[in-house]
């Protein structure tokens, strides 16, 4: 299954969250049924080291409906411009599948609250 691409937008100090619904090739719900899921945000494909990270929860396992969140604090730290990211599950056999991925827009702060 190749990753789906999904491009975000992220204000500097606010949270961010969103919900994803991940379909299989044949437009089913992916089932999510007892996989881990991991994300993270980096400069560019090549960068060593994260930027930030995604908490990726599993909402709905057998919808295939995952949610995506980064705190207020977190986004703060995170300098304007455009980053990368990924999404990639391990199942209980330790397959480990790309499942989302695509361009991260992080929109510069104003207002400090």
């Amino acid at each position: 299954m190749a990753a789906a691409y999904t491009e975000l937008f992220l204000e500097q100090g606010t949270d961010f969250n969103t919900s994803i619904t991940l379909d299989d090739v044949y437009g089913d719900p992916y089932d999510l049924t007892g996989v881990t899921a991991k994300s993270q945000i980096k400069k560019s494909y090549y960068s060593a080291n994260e930027t930030a990270h995604f908490d990726i929860t599993i909402y709905d396992p057998l919808s295939g409906v995952i949610t995506m969140d980064i705190s207020a604090a977190n986004t703060s730290n995170i300098a304007a411009g455009r980053y990368v990211y990924d999404v990639v599950i391990k199942d209980s056999s330790n397959k480990v599948t790309r499942v989302l991925e695509g361009v991260v827009n992080v929109i510069p702060q104003v207002t400090v609250f």
